[in-house]
């Protein structure tokens, strides 16, 4: 073997008495973890040091000179329970499909979105403040929501349900769909869905998509996502005046 293991084991040692029985008060039963190592030559020194006191041995324990010593090792199979990653996040999703237990609704140009009260202040401080505090919303079965699309809005449901970035048939989403989350995101204090839409702004950039970016970066506090930008420009037209110098030569 290369790597280094272990097993558990009972460990049970006794001695055999005179009368050929086996020893009640030397006696000793443990469970203990047995190294094994890659390397042969390399023991797991381990027992009982002062198991018995020489002149007791002698006294009661040597039968025609010999003594009567019983080891008993008992290897426990090695099953580890195996835990499932985490389905939380598919669970509340399925909530999304399902009306019953929803306890608000949302009208967004005319479409309705049915959700949860606990989930929504769960996730977004500023829902909490909204549904559960001193706002009109708090005593509302429906509120109606604007500057933001039913398709905005919808994938900013599936993102707080679900923790994950909100995916669709486009597996490339368009940097003006990622705008408008990245607006909903900044809008309920989403950090972490702002933050994936960042990576994923950070991705399509290119000369005709900088100038954009860096505007949304700005207006919606991504300092990170606006550096870059500032970055890629001030590279890209590096780069551009050393090829025309080179070419004016």
């Amino acid at each position: 073997m290369s790597s280094s293991r272990s097993v558990n084991a009972i460990f049970d040692a006794f001695l055999m008495d005179g009368n050929d029985d086996p020893s009640e008060e030397r006696k000793t039963t443990g469970l203990h973890k047995f190294k094994i190592k890659g390397d042969p030559s390399k023991h797991d020194d381990w027992g009982y040091h002062r198991f018995v006191a020489r002149t007791v041995l002698e006294e009661n324990y040597v039968v025609d000179g010999h003594i009567t010593f019983v080891c008993t090792i008992i290897v426990m199979r090695d099953t580890p329970v195996t835990v499932p990653p985490s389905d939380i996040g598919n669970q509340l999703g399925c909530l999304l499909d399902q009306p019953h237990g929803t306890d608000v609704s949302f009208t967004v140009d005319g479409e309705t979105f049915p959700a949860n009260r606990a989930i929504l202040a769960a996730r977004s401080p500023v829902f909490k403040a909204e549904l559960f505090g001193s706002m009109a919303e708090a005593t509302m079965s429906s509120i109606t929501l604007h500057d933001i699309t039913p398709s905005t809005f919808k994938r900013m449901l599936q993102f707080i349900y679900t923790d994950e970035f909100p995916t669709s048939t486009q597996d490339n989403p368009s940097n003006e769909i990622l705008f408008d989350l990245l607006a909903a995101a900044d809008r309920y204090a989403l950090d972490r869905l702002k933050l994936m839409c960042v990576q994923k702004l950070w991705d399509n950039v290119s000369m005709d998509t900088v100038t954009d970016i860096q505007i949304c970066a700005e207006m919606y506090n991504c300092p990170e996502l606006k550096d870059k930008c500032i970055d890629f420009i001030v590279k890209k037209k590096g780069s551009k005046k050393q090829l025309e110098d080179s070419s004016s030569v």
